[in-house]
């Protein structure tokens, strides 16, 4: 389940990227009752792009920024009590290792459910039900 979060320069101090895509990633495991979990955990990868001063917008107008997205299978995030709970923490996180010098305006989150069956889990393809079934065992 990859996470990408983007950032314009100087957001975050150089370096707490990787303490943010750690905490990201905790939450998200947190919401969904699988910290830990011997499959799940080692199957959320990520990724940070820094973004150029000038190159991110809100409105048409610049802004510095921050964005975290996520692409997961289909009954991840349903759950109106964890898309809150983790849209907070997600906020949180960042908002803190900014020196709180980013706005919560300022910080973007979404989701997007991708296709069932090509999620790679140790070089398989695996569909939604079969994942379900290596959370469950």
């Amino acid at each position: 389940m990859p996470l990408t979060l983007m950032l314009t320069e100087g957001v975050l101090p150089k370096g707490s990227e990787k303490i943010a895509i750690a905490k990201i990633t905790d939450s998200m495991l947190k919401w969904h009752g699988l910290v830990d979990h011997p499959v799940m955990k080692p199957n959320i990868t990520a990724a940070f792009h820094i973004l150029p001063q000038g190159s991110t917008f809100s409105g048409g107008k610049e802004i510095s920024g921050a964005w975290i997205e996520w692409k997961v299978p289909a009954f991840a995030f349903t759950e109106r009590e964890v898309q809150v709970g983790f849209g907070r923490d997600a906020s949180e996180i960042v908002r803190e290792l900014s020196g709180f010098k980013l706005p919560k305006d300022n910080i973007y989150i979404n989701v997007v459910h991708a296709v069932d069956g090509l999620w790679n889990f140790n070089g398989e393809p695996m569909t939604n039900a079969e994942i379900g079934a290596a959370i469950s065992s």
